[in-house]
């Protein structure tokens, strides 16, 4: 394995060793959701420093049983997007469950939540109600399809979102038909989205000492990222083509097989074509009224890309990554996930994180994409077991050992 660096699982203020503390240290966040793209958005906010408490329902978060594979019986798929995080098993159906995170919420600046439109409404959680006790909350819904119109109500999954919103029909080839991203993109993107707008909710409330909702939706993260093919189909393009690894309004630009396998290459200006042209051999290429411009190389695009492919033919991946890029033409290797992770490029991110595991024991994770030189994002807390810290946090509101067993006894908390 690459390198890895080793997470300080502590509660330490500022582990790059400054006096400053983590932009949201302090801020306490509440998290009634499942799979991917709560969870993640509350990760996010935890790496930034904020106390994050998950809630789950007695039988858990979904996530935990996403698998195989398995890390001693925990899901990857859920460690992936917990870290960061305590949790506290309550039962929001129980009378007594609900009226304890009602207080929790009285105490709690951010409350994030992927349930269905409706479902903390119903147990009496609504934005509405918390926000009666508490005017500075702010209340993050992350829906299938925004809090309106004929889908508002409907459950959502990765999948269906990023069929209905366009991306499908615009990944894949034409003898493929409609192919799915082969990440959760939708969840990931809504994830996002919800992070910045809870920072913006929040950095407003910074002015003012009142919360308000945010919402966004899997269906609107996806249009929101479709730029030049929802600008083209808005600007009398019509719909645009399935182009498989070609990009749709540059060329060369795509993956283009070698010796012994394939390599993307990405030519987006003209200095870049006319040094593409040369260390390939073939100088003449820029004259060739067939490719002078970018505009006449997209519509010549299939005769293009076969000289290219053919001048490909004489050298291997490293060879020709070597060669392009002391040219100065953008292009990389096609590698694996293993690949990857295990190439210098990442291990000099620094990304891959050692952290002990409560259940697991030392495991790999990746960490913070981001880097904030003063106030680093750390993992602070491993990803937590089921109900890990349930005491813990009931504690803090007063409950106390006697009334938590009691708790524990009518089925309001795990």
């Amino acid at each position: 394995m690459a390198e890895e660096r080793e997470a300080e699982v502590s509660d330490a203020t500022n582990p790059a060793g400054g006096a400053r503390p983590q932009p949201l240290e302090g801020v306490r966040v509440l998290e009634f959701g499942q799979a991917v793209s709560s969870p993640l958005c509350t990760m996010l906010l935890g790496d930034l420093g904020a106390d994050v408490v998950k809630i789950e329902p007695p039988h858990g978060d979904a996530a935990r049983g996403y698998g195989p594979p398995f890390l001693a019986g925990e899901s990857p798929y859920f460690l992936s997007v917990n870290r960061n995080k305590r949790s506290a098993v309550i039962n929001l159906k129980h009378p007594e469950g609900g009226a304890l995170v009602r207080t929790l919420a009285e105490r709690a600046d951010i409350i994030v939540t992927n349930f269905r439109p409706g479902v903390m409404e119903r147990l009496e959680l609504g934005e509405e109600s918390l926000r009666a006790v508490n005017p500075g909350l702010i209340f993050c819904q992350v829906s299938g399809y925004g809090p309106r119109g004929p889908y508002a109500g409907h459950p959502a999954y990765d999948q269906i979102t990023q069929g209905m919103s366009g991306l499908m029909s615009v990944s894949g080839t034409e003898e493929s038909g409609p192919v799915r991203v082969g990440v959760a993109i939708a969840d990931c993107l809504a994830a996002l989205f919800a992070t910045i707008g809870v920072l913006g909710a929040f950095a407003e409330r910074q002015r003012t000492g009142l919360g308000q909702r945010v919402d966004t939706s899997l269906l609107g993260a996806v249009l929101g990222i479709l730029t030049y093919q929802t600008g083209g189909y808005l600007a009398g393009g019509g719909d645009p083509k399935r182009e498989g690894n070609d990009h749709p309004v540059a060329a060369p630009y795509g993956a283009f097989p070698v010796q012994d396998g394939h390599i993307n290459i990405a030519v987006a200006s003209e200095p870049v074509w006319r040094r593409l042209a040369e260390v390939l051999g073939h100088p003449e290429w820029v004259d060739d009224p067939r490719f002078r411009t970018n505009a006449d190389r997209v519509r010549n695009r299939p005769a293009l890309n076969a000289l290219v492919t053919e001048a490909l033919a004489g050298d291997t991946v490293d060879g020709w990554v070597a060669r392009l890029n002391e040219a100065g033409v953008p292009c990389g290797p096609i590698w694996s996930i293993g690949q990857a992770l295990e190439s210098d490029v990442v291990r000099h991110l620094g990304i891959i994180q050692q952290v002990r595991h409560d259940r697991a024991g030392e495991i790999p994770l990746i960490g913070p994409a981001i880097e904030l030189a003063a106030t680093p994002p750390v993992i602070r807390r491993p990803p937590p077991l089921l109900g890990q810290h349930t005491a813990e946090v009931l504690a803090e509101i007063g409950v106390d050992e006697a009334a938590y067993a009691r708790l524990r006894e009518a089925g309001a908390v795990g």
